[in-house]
């Protein structure tokens, strides 16, 4: 049978959504409904994806349909395209399935040319609407079809203004719009070589494949990654009949939504124009009237469409976003979708909907998306200041937020200007493990290199610090302390300000305010709370951290990084002195200094947590992490160590590896160095002993991680150094408390093995982003090179160290949880990788079983949402 690609909109239904796309199944139900909708017909989504598949070409198949119900259409509305009697205009837009607002293509007015315009003139009796009319289309066309100069259409508006000595498009005469049609005419020939099409079935199929292709232009591509959308989803097109908001005074167009968008408030909120339509509401040429004005202007249709606001919020159970226009008085309605909002308003409309028995608690909380929730836990700036302010680039927004403050372009610097009370914002061509304390002291960081997933934009997620990385159109002068960017100077002490929400960059100081959490927030959290099956850790490696963690919800930490804990004050002597170490003694020197050290803090970890469960990872990264780069620290380090310069210099250059991240690191260092496992095995049990002895109620029970474990044999051997030490300290002490063994997956071959490795782990946690390095088999930091070419290429839809690659990494978390199983049933399981925070990734984490995330502090609140709408969609499935 021949598939069907084109449906009138009486043939359709709400839930033909993924074929219609979400605007033309909406239409269709409205249609249903019995609401005032102009006729049209959908072409499917599947013929957007056949388009590609036939090397961007709309079949002769598809193309026949498309002619086939322009007939019916015709039939439908008495109007004929290009007729001279009773002519047809319609609107082509696009319509995927999930609302992508701004991201694809419209063209208004199709159907029209010199003979139909002078028809619609003598049979409107308004010469300028027809005129008006026209010129618009032309200028819709040009731009999406044939990809012209928008800016020179408005050049050429401004200079018939400009010759008629008049500032309002609306003082435009009927004359002035035949001079417009003329001159686009002419601008369209001269750049193209060639007349605009003045066949409407011509207009028509060039409309509709340029809809296709928008699909794919850049803003879509990136719109649909930033939100999870499918490439293969496609999206639908829609033809219209036009009715018309600009013949004349009696006539208009607006946008509206049920409930205010900004505040949730249950009140209608939007604005209309009349003599107008649609991209005059939200191009700003005129300014609109607010949607209650229109009671005065045009009562009738007002009292119509307040009735049919109400009438589809209760039919979708949701906060509408509508398009209408009025057309003589008669209302037509030409769209609805579950309105855009902000968090603040998602939370308020939610519970509100819940009090009014509209909806469920779980349909509240399948109503909010997990990332809106990130915009409530981070300053933002004083939004009328922020209007006012220029912005001089913009690159990625890597970490929510607002950061105000002075350049600096060291770590060091920043500590140092911090130390004084000052404001920093750490500019960086990139940023590395050394940079730690200057980005914690910092309002925010500024990166030239590097991606949303790079070294900056992690470490500033968990810490909550604003970031924007990737800004490649910086050219640092770090040796003169300055940079330049769009040709202006930035020296270090200028003030500059960052939106880590948006990428923006701004040359000066602006206003910043603290975030504010409503009551409903509480309140929706304890729905997600009750209904989700997955447990909500953390990862962080300071008390700070770790208290943030306990107020956003945290029910545990699944990660200490250990290592971020030695870049602290005398901690980095220590460990460097441990590593130029020539023989034991030096060596137990140097670790009897960390232990202390290393316990303290952990102390001040478990007193934050409150006897919350605590996952302490051993030390991680290879060791020239560690040691200096500087020539003064160098220096420095060689004469506390009484070693010379040289010898220092050749340590360092021994450390070198050629791919360390595949090097000597993890539980590689304490197979080298056991030392290093014993120090850190003293200082957690000592550490768990001393505060289980100031809060017994606590009842702590270290547990101890050791990372990038691949074998059973590699795990025995380092277990035995951590049970040694700590079953000697717990003899001393006369304790009988409890500790607990577990590995990282993080290493393909481990989660292959991974019923032989539980043999000996009490648990598992997958460390998902080096599991993902090793399993795509490139670097975290360098992939941001090529990947762009992949998404353009449809290889890969996301970046896999933001989103969890499902099908290869995820087939192997699913296999080591099975297997792990198998051996210890009891298992507990966890991911305290990036993707911990990641919704999308959370939905398979729970359908796989698993006991719990672990993910930044900020990051809190998203997770134990999208944890509920986890459990609520696996229910389903």
């Amino acid at each position: 049978m021949e598939t069907k690609y084109v449906y009138l909109f009486n043939e359709g239904d709400a839930n033909m959504r993924n074929l219609l796309g979400g605007k033309g199944a909406n239409l269709a139900e409205m249609s249903k409904l019995g609401m005032p909708v102009p006729n049209g017909f959908t072409i499917t989504t599947e013929a957007c994806n056949k388009y590609y598949d036939d090397g961007e070409v709309i079949s002769d198949e598809i193309q026949a349909q498309i002619m086939e119900y322009l007939e019916k259409l015709e039939e439908e509305t008495g109007k004929k395209f290009g007729d001279q009697e009773n002519p047809l205009l319609v609107s082509v837009r696009s319509g995927a399935r999930a609302s992508m607002p701004g991201m694809m293509d419209t063209i208004l007015n199709l159907g029209i040319n010199d003979v139909v315009a002078n028809t619609i003139a003598e049979k409107s009796g308004n010469e300028r609407f027809a005129y008006d009319s026209y010129r618009r289309f032309i200028q819709m066309f040009a731009d999406v079809v044939k990809g012209l100069s928008k800016k020179r259409f408005e050049e050429i508006i401004d200079e018939v203004k400009a010759e008629r000595g008049i500032k309002d498009d609306l003082e435009l005469t009927a004359d002035d719009m035949k001079t417009l049609v003329e001159k686009f005419k002419e601008f369209y020939r001269s750049e193209l070589g060639e007349d605009f099409p003045t066949d409407p079935k011509t207009q028509m199929m060039e409309a509709i494949e340029a809809v296709f292709r928008s699909w794919n232009n850049e803003r879509a591509i990136y719109y649909r990654r930033m939100n999870d959308i499918p490439s293969n989803w496609g999206t639908a097109v829609n033809v219209q009949m036009m009715v018309f908001g600009n013949m004349g005074e009696d006539c208009g167009t607006g946008v509206a939504f049920t409930r205010n968008p900004a505040t949730g408030e249950n009140k209608l909120y939007g604005e209309f124009l009349m003599n107008a339509q649609g991209e005059d509401v939200v191009a700003g040429v005129r300014t609109p009237k607010k949607i209650d004005q229109l009671k005065e202007v045009s009562p009738t249709a007002y009292d119509q469409f307040v009735e049919i606001c109400s009438k589809l919020e209760n039919h979708y159970k949701n906060m509408q976003d509508m398009e209408f226009t009025i057309e003589n008085g008669k209302l037509f309605m030409l769209q609805t979708r579950n309105g855009k909002r902000t968090a603040q308003a998602a939370l308020k409309i939610a519970c509100d909907m819940v009090d009014e028995g509209l909806i469920s608690t779980d349909e509240a909380l399948m109503m909010v998306e997990p990332q809106q929730l990130d915009s409530l836990l981070h300053p933002t700036f004083a939004k009328e200041a922020l209007e006012a302010a220029e912005v001089i680039t913009s690159a990625l927004p890597a970490s929510p937020g607002a950061g105000c403050g002075q350049i600096v372009f060291t770590a060091e610097e920043a500590k140092e200007e911090a130390d004084k009370g000052k404001k920093v914002i750490l500019v960086r061509l990139e940023t590395s493990p050394e940079d730690i304390e200057g980005m914690a002291v910092s309002q925010g960081i500024l990166t030239v290199r590097g991606g949303m997933t790079s070294h900056a934009a992690v470490v500033a997620r968990g810490m909550g610090a604003c970031c924007v990385s990737g800004a490649g159109d910086i050219e640092m002068n770090e040796e003169e302390g300055s940079f330049k960017v769009n040709g202006k100077t930035f020296k270090r002490g200028d003030w500059i300000s960052i939106d880590g929400s948006t990428g923006n960059v701004y040359g000066e100081a602006i206003e910043t305010v603290p975030a504010e959490i409503s009551g409903d927030f509480e309140r929706f959290m304890e729905w997600a709370d009750k209904r989700r099956r997955l447990k909500v850790r953390t990862n962080a490696d300071t008390p700070k951290d770790a208290k943030q963690a306990v107020d956003f919800g945290a029910e545990g930490i699944g990660l200490v990084r250990t290592e971020h804990m030695f870049f602290e004050g005398d901690k980095i002597k220590a460990i460097r002195e441990m590593i130029v170490a020539k023989n034991d003694d030096q060596m137990q020197a140097a670790l009897d200094k960390l232990e202390p050290m290393q316990q303290k803090d952990f102390e001040g970890i478990y007193e934050a947590m409150e006897g919350r469960p605590v996952t302490i990872r051993y030390l991680d990264p290879p060791l020239h992490e560690f040691v200096p780069t500087n020539p003064e620290d160098i220096k420095e380090l060689a004469n506390e160590m009484n070693i010379s310069e040289a010898e220092l210099n050749q340590v360092i250059s021994n450390l070198h590896e050629v791919n360390p991240m595949m090097g000597h690191r993890g539980s590689r260092l304490d197979v080298s160095n056991p030392g290093i496992a014993k120090m850190q095995t003293a200082a957690v049990i000592k550490a768990a002993l001393n505060v289980n002895k100031k809060h017994p109620e606590w009842n702590i029970e270290p547990e101890i991680m050791l990372p990038l474990i691949g074998d059973l044999a590699e795990l025995k051997y380092v277990k035995k150094l951590v049970t040694e030490t700590a079953d000697a300290i717990l003899k001393e002490a006369g304790s009988d408390m409890k500790y607990h063994v577990g590995t990282m997956i993080e290493v393909p071959r481990a989660a292959l093995l991974a019923d032989e490795i539980a043999e000996e782990a009490e648990f598992f946690s997958f460390g998902t982003n080096d599991l993902t390095q090793l399993t795509f088999g490139f670097s975290r930091d360098d992939a941001g090179k090529f990947l762009p070419q992949y998404y353009a290429a449809k290889i890969y839809e996301n970046d896999p160290f933001a989103r969890l690659d499902q099908n290869g990494v995820g087939k192997l978390i699913e296999m080591a949880a099975n297997l792990g199983r198998k051996t210890r049933p009891d298992m507990k399981l966890g991911v305290c990788g990036e993707h911990g925070g990641d919704p999308a990734s959370i939905e398979f984490v729970d359908k796989v079983g698993l006991n719990y995330v672990s993910c930044s502090p900020f990051r809190v609140p998203i997770a134990r949402l999208a944890a509920a709408q986890a459990t609520i969609k696996n229910e389903k499935a």
